[in-house]
């Protein structure tokens, strides 16, 4: 059993006597295999007083002080690399594959990332009259989820530090490991006392503690809509800057002159990745009408190709899902859409056979689906597909812009103009064409109930800066 009993405050692992131990689970297994305290307010208010008074020595460094701490993480998450790719895949089940190749790499991408906009950014702009000044925010205080956990704490984290900010970070108690290892490399590479903390807990106690607190000056969050709005309650009474990534139910429009073999597999195989466990997966797929039979043959044979298995093994493309809870919700929307009459074209309800231990769920594919069902309206964050038929291209967009979120959508088309002009239709934050891969400096963020605000990149590292006029008299 691994204790991560304590935090990170002012410098220092601090112990968390009295609080509650909170037992992880590993979901392809079952079995506990670490543990954490799970803080309160009392431990947050430690956190942000450390964090307030190393605030302005912080603040006031240099880009190369800053640039130099930037060259020590990396060399740091380097050589605890695999380890970290490890824990990832122990905690919240990610293949270790894909803990290796993009769970893991994603968090070294955005500290690569937020070091190269430091390196020229304009933290001071001559506008005639008067000079434009970006200073950081002030404290800020991170929420962070189980998903993606070090990718969703690095694209705050790295920014964060560049831009001259301290730090308070609650993690997913789902999948904290890893956020320990991370805080082991930002400690091992020199983060100056104070400038970082880290307080485990749940989110009802820590999470809302940092949105309230006073000596925050902004929240970041990633997690579900349910959440953002009451964290966004919480920050309201101190009017401190909240950026939200939130749920997604985002669409995939297969456009009538798409390779539909080709969009239809690529769409099915980016749905089941990490288990459906991403908050801008493309789960609803747009079929022209009369595709709709040929398109869920596809689906079924795309479905059949997904291995499901231990995490360990370098063959399995899908592992467990990360909780029973998670496991539970799955199967409850998965009877919603059989109730609802949308047709099973793969998976369904249970276990795949031979997982009968851990929280396994089988690929799962819903053809014939409307617009108003159950499975199309709500996030299920699992490996279910919802495939729903258009009649023309103006009800492609409709559909796809008939929902609450717009985190992401994607367009397939045999012609790249043609997806363009789609593209520019939906509302969304990002829209991915053609099956186009990740940009690291692309701005990741959504509309509607999606959230506010940006991540990633320049957007997101300015996300932390507040703006600054410095005028001087006429003459």
């Amino acid at each position: 059993m691994r204790n991560l009993t304590k935090f990170y405050i002012d410098g220092a692992w601090t112990a968390a006597a009295g609080r509650p131990v909170l037992e992880i689970i590993n979901p392809a297994d079952e079995t506990a295999f670490a543990q954490i305290s799970l803080g309160n307010a009392n431990d947050v208010d430690d956190a942000a007083i450390a964090a307030r008074n190393a605030f302005d020595r912080y603040a006031q460094s240099s880009r190369q002080d800053r640039l130099s701490l930037f060259e020590q993480i990396l060399e740091a998450y380097q050589a605890r690399y695999a380890e970290l790719a490890a824990a990832i895949s122990e905690e919240m089940g990610a293949p270790i594959k894909l803990a290796m190749e993009a769970q893991a790499a994603t968090g070294l991408a955005h500290f690569q990332t937020a070091m190269t906009i430091l390196k020229d950014y304009k933290f001071t702009e001559n506008r005639g009259a008067f000079d434009l000044i970006r200073e950081p925010v002030g404290v800020v205080g991170l929420i962070t989820p189980w998903n993606w956990p070090v990718n969703q704490i690095a694209c705050k984290v790295a920014p964060a530090l560049a831009a001259g900010c301290t730090i308070v970070l609650k993690p997913s108690e789902v999948a904290p490991v890893s956020a320990c290892i991370l805080t082991e490399i930002l400690d091992a590479a020199g983060v100056p006392k104070g400038v970082f903390n880290m307080v485990n807990g749940t989110g009802p106690e820590v999470g809302a503690a940092i949105a309230a607190h006073p000596e925050i000056d902004m929240v970041s969050f990633t997690g579900s809509t349910r959440a953002g709005v009451e964290v966004a309650k919480a920050a309201a009474p101190t009017v401190k800057r909240v950026a939200q990534e939130l749920g997604g139910k985002s669409a995939n429009i297969i456009l009538d002159d798409a390779d539909l073999k080709q969009a239809v597999s690529h769409g099915v195989i980016a749905c089941m990745m990490n288990s459906g466990q991403s908050c801008n997966a493309p789960t609803r797929m747009l079929i022209p009408a009369a595709k709709m039979n040929q398109a869920a043959e596809i689906a079924e044979a795309a479905a059949a190709t997904v291995k499901t298995g231990d995490p360990k093994d370098e063959a399995t493309m899908i592992g467990p899902v990360a909780s029973a809870q998670q496991w539970a919700k799955i199967q409850r929307m998965i009877d919603q859409g059989l109730a609802q009459g949308a047709r099973l074209v793969a998976g369904g309800t249970g276990k795949p056979e031979g997982l009968e231990k851990g929280y396994y769920v089988k690929p799962t594919v819903f053809a014939n689906v409307t617009n108003d069902m159950t499975i199309a309206r709500e996030e299920i964050f699992g490996p279910v597909l919802s495939m729903i038929a258009y009649a023309d291209e103006d009800d492609a967009v409709a559909i796809a812009n008939d929902t609450p979120y717009g985190l992401a959508a994607y367009v397939f088309s045999g012609d790249l103009g043609h997806a363009e002009k789609v593209a520019k239709r939906l509302r969304a934050g990002q829209v991915q064409l053609n099956g186009a891969g990740v940009d690291f400096s692309a701005p990741f963020g959504g509309y509607k109930q999606s959230g506010n605000g940006r991540e990633w990149g320049e957007f997101g590292f300015e996300d932390f800066l507040e703006t600054k006029a410095v005028i001087r008299p006429a003459g």
